[in-house]
């Protein structure tokens, strides 16, 4: 059974110390830190660093505020499916990228998810380093109790019961070229994604 959840300050005094936690997203569960510690799950979820991890943020702003960046006038439309299923790669060479996408630290991919009390949380924080909370190649786990077994050494934020993920990925798209390119096929099904 799940215990009761730290509070948000336990929380943050956990990420403040390089910590990981695990968190519910509207897609799939997120192991999640701060940027500056994000080697650590590359480690825990068994994952070659060629596979870019997520900085997840609570609103558009926060994000383009950590990357120190202005967005281009052409992403909007894309952006406007924030809080949501959709991360968006863009071109970023800060540090940000090379903590976060060390074998192409040319680009990085941003989420702001549609769950509440994440983007709460996220709101306190920053934005954090995330990935899917399964280890690699494994099936992703949906749900608090399994998490905590397979990841003991990481908090779980609440509050519990955590609702009811999606299940499905985030449709990843990159810029390039002028334009979005679909990288990933995910919950953003391709008729609702602006041309």
């Amino acid at each position: 059974m799940t215990p009761e959840p730290p509070s948000p300050d336990h929380l943050l005094h956990h990420l403040g110390a390089d910590g990981v936690i695990a968190m519910p997203t509207d897609t799939l569960p997120a192991l999640a830190t701060r940027p500056e510690a994000a080697g650590q799950l590359w480690q825990l979820k068994g994952r070659t660093l060629d596979k870019p991890l997520i900085l997840m943020g609570a609103e558009a702003d926060q994000l383009w505020q950590a990357l120190d960046i202005k967005p281009q006038a052409a992403w909007q439309k894309a952006v406007d499916h924030w809080p949501g299923a959709l991360t968006l790669v863009v071109p970023h060479s800060g540090p940000l990228a090379r903590w976060l996408n060390p074998a192409q630290p040319t680009s990085l991919g941003l989420r702001v998810p549609d769950h509440g009390a994440t983007r709460a949380l996220l709101r306190r924080s920053g934005p954090l380093a995330t990935t899917s909370a399964n280890r690699s190649a494994q099936p992703a786990l949906l749900d608090p109790d399994a998490i905590a077994l397979a990841f003991p050494q990481v908090l779980l934020a609440g509050p519990f019961p955590w609702s009811a993920p999606s299940g499905r990925a985030s449709t990843v798209v990159a810029w390039r070229s002028g334009q979005w390119v679909t990288i990933r096929a995910g919950a953003i099904q391709a008729a609702d994604w602006p041309s």
